[in-house]
């Protein structure tokens, strides 16, 4: 994929500085602004590297912010991560599953995004594991990795769960592996039930003890609080499920897609108008197919800001099996049985990346492109330099640092 006609960073640069003015902005979104503003400029510094035998090629390359929510800065975080998670793979089928925040939450989630965020981990995390072990067909102790996404197609406001679970997992003695039966993991209209229940319980216990804030209606009176959650528990809670993947090889590189992405990505941007942006997003009415959406520049400012995380908030969790207090145990234990029934070796999919070193080791692997060779000349090593003002006449170039 080239480099995108269009960036983020551009509509900061244009317009950010008047949204600066006119709105109220935390120091979270402040951060996010002046680091993508930043991002692969001189601001940051770099270095330069050279063809080692002189055939002409020099290239600049700046730093990069490393904001979790910069469109530049992912690919590497994502392949980082997707090589520590290899060693908890587990040669078993994996079930994609998503659990979506009620709209009538919203408001309040906004007004307490680190608190609701929470509990909405919480509930999806005890009712998955919990209905495991108590479903009659599987009765099991399974892992799942939850990725926490807050946006739509549109950039609206929308919190919801993305959880890869294994396909099943330890019997409660410990004794042996179970598979899930079925073509699904465990029903999806119970488990919406359960989470529910869990979250609606959490939520009334947080009240109690005076934890939610906003100038939000519900929060108006005891009484009107009461009503708020009786209408809760009638909503019918949205749960997806769908088996994802026969064995282990693609799971992880699967839920990669999910775990670094933000909001919107720079190749999404299709135009930038003197006052407008266009941006393209999936057509789920009509699949393969894409729509364009033409909104303010202001208004999009405001959309990519309602999902700048709480400040060391953690959206990507391990559950049950896969949780860090059960690696070393109930995770090999689970590796072991699994062995002794199919003993057919599954290897790991990414093994190559785990033998990486350098970010250039890295990038070779994911795109082919071997950043220490001569583009121009394609046999000679680069040789890279310190970065000084002579340097800076010349454009960074698609190789730059992360």
């Amino acid at each position: 994929m080239g480099r995108p006609s269009f960036e983020v960073a551009a509509i900061f640069r244009r317009y950010g500085e008047d949204y600066r003015q006119t709105h109220r902005l935390g120091p979270g979104q402040k951060k996010a602004i002046d680091d993508i503003l930043a991002c692969r400029t001189s601001q940051l510094g770099g270095h330069v590297d050279r063809c080692s035998q002189g055939c002409g090629y020099l290239a600049i390359s700046y730093n990069s912010c490393r904001n979790r929510h910069c469109p530049k800065c992912q690919s590497l975080h994502q392949a980082k991560w997707l090589e520590e998670r290899t060693q908890r793979l587990l040669p078993t089928r994996y079930f994609h599953l998503v659990v979506t925040l009620p709209h009538e939450l919203i408001p309040l989630t906004l007004s307490n995004r680190r608190l609701l965020f929470n509990l909405l981990f919480e509930a999806a995390s005890k009712a998955l594991l919990e209905f495991a072990v108590s479903y009659q067909r599987l009765r099991a102790r399974i892992g799942f990795t939850a990725v926490l996404h807050t946006w739509d197609q549109e950039l609206n406001f929308h919190p919801h769960l993305h959880i890869v679970a294994t396909g099943g997992g330890l019997s409660q003695d410990g004794s042996k592996w179970v598979h899930a039966t079925n073509s699904f993991l465990l029903p999806v209209k119970a488990l919406s039930m359960i989470i529910r229940g869990k979250f609606v319980e959490a939520l009334k216990g947080v009240y109690r003890e005076g934890k939610l804030k906003g100038n939000v209606p519900c929060l108006g009176s005891a009484t009107l609080f009461a009503r708020f959650l009786r209408k809760l528990r009638r909503i019918k809670w949205v749960v997806y499920s769908k088996e994802l993947f026969d064995n282990s090889k693609k799971t992880y590189h699967y839920l990669s897609r999910y775990t670094h992405r933000v909001a919107i990505s720079n190749h999404r941007l299709t135009h930038i108008g003197p006052q407008t942006v266009t941006f393209r997003a999936r057509d789920n009415y009509h699949p393969g197919r894409h729509r364009f959406i033409t909104i303010s520049a202001p208004e999009f400012i405001r959309r990519f800001l309602l999902h700048i995380l709480p400040a060391r908030f953690v959206k990507i969790r391990h559950f049950g099996l896969m949780a860090p207090c059960n690696a070393k145990t109930k995770l090999e234990r689970a590796r072991s049985l699994i062995a002794q029934q199919d003993r057919e070796d599954d290897p790991a999919p990414i093994d190559v990346v785990k033998r990486c070193k350098t970010w250039q080791e890295v990038m070779h692997t994911l795109t082919g492109i071997d950043l220490t060779i001569c583009p121009k000349c394609g046999r000679q090593t680069l040789v890279r330099c310190k970065l000084t003002d002579a340097h800076r006449i010349f454009p960074p170039t698609i190789w730059d640092s992360s």
